[in-house]
């Protein structure tokens, strides 16, 4: 169990942040960028599971408690610097990116067949789920910024790459069970108004 000493160290009033391992960097660096938008991502998934009615979408929130707990593992791997890898820093298996696959397919296949892109909306819920799916797309952006340059663990892209999908998924499912319509791109569908 990790503890929590103080809040505040004023460590950081120089603009740097110590990692897992005690090397400080800046907090410019693309390693604090990519674990930054992992945490964001994180409370994204802790606003939509304040908004699932928890007697309809008991198995949807348990699913993303699940996601909160490995976006931690995630961002911890990610604070962890190149060489500093201490004991006890959990990494991501092939397994949780399969049981993400596994979670899409099940919605998926309740789904009817798109035939065009999703406009975001509908509901607030949709709507905020969209907001968490770009999220995931940013911090994956970083992830890959940051494997340009230092080491990174092969599953977190992928992680993050099926997290962006499941997210897509979810937004789909939850207007299907509240039985909303979905609010599809119409290419050019503006040109005539006026």
């Amino acid at each position: 169990m990790v503890k929590i000493g103080k809040i505040y160290t004023k460590t950081g009033d120089d603009g740097s942040t110590g990692l897992i391992g005690g090397r400080r960097i800046s907090k410019s660096h693309i390693r604090v960028a990519a674990y930054g938008d992992v945490d964001e991502l994180n409370s994204w998934c802790g606003f939509v599971r304040t908004l699932l009615d928890v007697s309809t979408y008991t198995d949807l929130s348990a699913q993303l408690e699940i996601v909160q707990n490995e976006l931690f593992d995630l961002g911890s791997q990610l604070a962890v610097g190149v060489d500093d890898v201490p004991e006890g820093i959990p990494s991501l298996h092939p397994n949780q990116i399969h049981r993400l696959e596994k979670w899409i397919d099940a919605m998926t296949e309740k789904l009817p067949e798109l035939r065009s892109f999703v406009l975001p909306g509908g509901t607030q819920l949709n709507a905020t789920i969209h907001v968490a799916r770009t999220v995931c797309r940013r911090a994956e952006r970083q992830v890959v910024l940051l494997m340009d340059r230092e080491h990174v663990e092969a599953e977190v892209p992928i992680y993050l790459n099926r997290l962006s999908d499941y997210f897509f998924a979810l937004a789909r499912e939850v207007l299907r069970r509240e039985e909303r319509p979905e609010y599809l791109w119409e290419p050019g569908k503006t040109k005539t108004c006026s």
